[in-house]
């Protein structure tokens, strides 16, 4: 499941160098990391962990096969697809054995009742909780989103790069892209700017807000239009299915890790960088714990946190402003978790894989508490659990004030006793769907604030940057430090793994030769 076979440890691999090092195995720096192995470069991915995958990493106790982070995927089972993680399998030839599903869960303070994706699955939900005018509305916003969808996706994103080079792999695209230039302004925009314009009726104005905080981390007053409307091309087509990875979220990993060091690359684990090496104002390398160093010829490109890579840097490598502005960049709160091996046995047989519960409107989404999320994947994959049994992950996705948790001891009697009270609203949300869940336990895990932030060592376990669409811009890949680069969900909309494996094809295709790129795009069948 989790990915051992060939990578190095830091005390296995001596001071070297290599064209390119990668700071963290995360999706975003995996997808850049395989890419650039694919254009040619010398790449050496440096993983703190143990585990490569970050917070899609994936891990194993008695037999029950646990996803850390994200468990909703789409657009992995089919090509060409829109999804940029799709896209980077295809660049690096490698497939991902998905199982499709089109419903799941969902439990309101309106009631409890299964949906789909598809152009008109919630139409089926309004007309049972709110009626013709509201069904009118939604066809309205359908609409409007259309031209919006076309545009978000009329330039896939691996033609993305951020040099002069994008005026030829960009402009490859401009037949595709002319008709809807009257719509790219409106996808920069906050997202409520069209749903203000066409949704008046309460519970679909909370159900957009609802999917904007699962796409971003914000409400739809934070959330971009372009992000939004790329969701809209993606669930609300005809024939559309959601794709769930046979072996869970560490197949995913196992498979970018594959495609890396099919093509020479490697990935080095239990490597924690602690710092970035800068030399007549350029980086030049790392310095691994312990000392070892492994010098870049071409680039380091740090795949941890907006806040994290800060912390890497030797004081005066950057400007202030520079350090102060990333420094106060606005984070998403963390979470919570609880993983579970169950026992199975006389469970209904009509469980979803995806469950979304919604405890109060009235509080608002990023309400700490008030969203939980539900997995029960081995539905999907048996083998993710032993025979008779399942796995269960739920988690408050990015709604738990890490102040909470902030300066306790993770073995006292104190944290112990918050871990109970903090979890409860889990456990409750889960009895909504398995009432007797608490005697069917075989394992029982709960990860906290402090539990993110210690294996993922995300910055006060946030789940990202919380940059408000119309009100801040993320800042990209590129810094002032020649020779750092940046990937990951500090540096591109969406914060999930789409908008992650964009930004890691962003960077990876900004060093490589623009013939190169261009081989790419013709090879997945982007141009001819």
């Amino acid at each position: 499941m989790t990915h051992q076979t060939s990578s190095k440890t830091a005390s296995t691999l001596g001071d070297k160098e290599t064209d390119v090092i990668v700071i963290g195995s995360g999706i975003g720096g995996l997808s850049c990391a395989a890419l650039l192995a694919r254009y040619g470069f010398d790449v050496t991915v440096c993983e703190s962990h143990s585990i490569p995958g970050g917070a899609a990493h994936a891990f194993e106790r008695d037999g029950f096969k646990f996803d850390s982070g994200p468990s909703l995927y789409s657009g992995l089972s089919y090509s060409p697809s829109a999804n940029p993680l799709r896209q980077v399998l295809d660049a690096i030839g490698e497939e991902l054995p998905c199982v499709t599903y089109d419903t799941w869960g969902c439990c309101l303070p309106e009631g409890d009742f299964d949906t789909s994706v598809g152009a008109d699955q919630f139409c089926e939900v309004l007309k049972r909780f709110r009626g013709n005018e509201a069904i009118l509305e939604w066809r309205e916003l359908q609409r409007v989103m259309e031209p919006l969808a076309r545009a978000a996706t009329a330039i896939p994103p691996a033609a993305l790069r951020l040099d002069v080079g994008a005026v030829m792999t960009v402009s490859r695209f401009a037949p595709s892209l002319f008709p809807h230039i009257a719509d790219i302004g409106k996808l920069t925009g906050p997202f409520s700017r069209i749903m203000d314009g066409v949704i008046k009726d309460s519970f679909t104005r909370n159900w957009l807000d609802l999917l904007c905080f699962l796409l971003s981390g914000l409400p739809a007053d934070g959330t971009s239009t372009a992000e939004v409307a790329f969701m809209f091309a993606d669930w609300y087509r005809p024939g559309v299915v959601l794709d769930y990875p046979v072996g869970g979220s560490g197949a995913l990993v196992d498979v970018l890790v594959r495609g890396l060091e099919r093509q020479g690359g490697r990935l080095m684990l239990n490597a924690h960088v602690e710092q970035i090496l800068v030399e007549g104002k350029r980086t030049v390398g790392v310095r691994l714990r312990g000392g070892k160093e492994i010098r870049a010829r071409r680039a380091v490109i740090s795949n941890a946190s907006v806040w994290d890579t800060l912390k890497l840097l030797p004081e005066g490598s950057v400007p202030k402003q520079f350090r102060e502005q990333r420094a106060s960049t606005p984070e998403c709160d963390s979470f919570m978790h609880l993983h579970l091996g169950i026992d199975a046995q006389g469970l209904r047989s009509d469980l979803a894989c995806h469950y979304i519960v919604v405890n109060n409107w009235e509080v608002g989404v990023t309400a700490p508490q008030n969203v939980v999320l539900v997995s029960i994947p081995s539905v999907l994959d048996p083998s993710l659990a032993p025979p008779g049994k399942h796995v269960i992950h739920v988690y408050t996705p990015g709604n738990e004030p890490y102040d909470l948790w902030q300066g306790m001891d993770r073995k006292s009697e104190e944290y112990a006793r918050q871990k109970q009270l903090r979890a409860d609203v889990m456990w409750q949300a889960l009895e909504r769907i398995i009432p007797d869940i608490r005697s069917r336990c075989d394992v029982t895990l709960v990860g906290t604030p402090l539990t993110h932030e210690r294996y993922l060592r995300r910055h006060r376990g946030s789940y990202g940057p919380a940059i408000q669409a119309g009100k801040g811009f993320f800042p990209g890949s590129n810094t002032p430090l020649p020779g750092l680069l940046c990937c990951g969900d500090s540096t591109f909309p969406g914060i999930g793994l789409p908008a992650v494996a964009t930004s890691g094809m962003m960077t990876a295709n900004t060093l490589a030769p623009l013939q190169k790129h261009l081989g790419m795009l013709q090879d997945i069948g982007c141009i001819r």
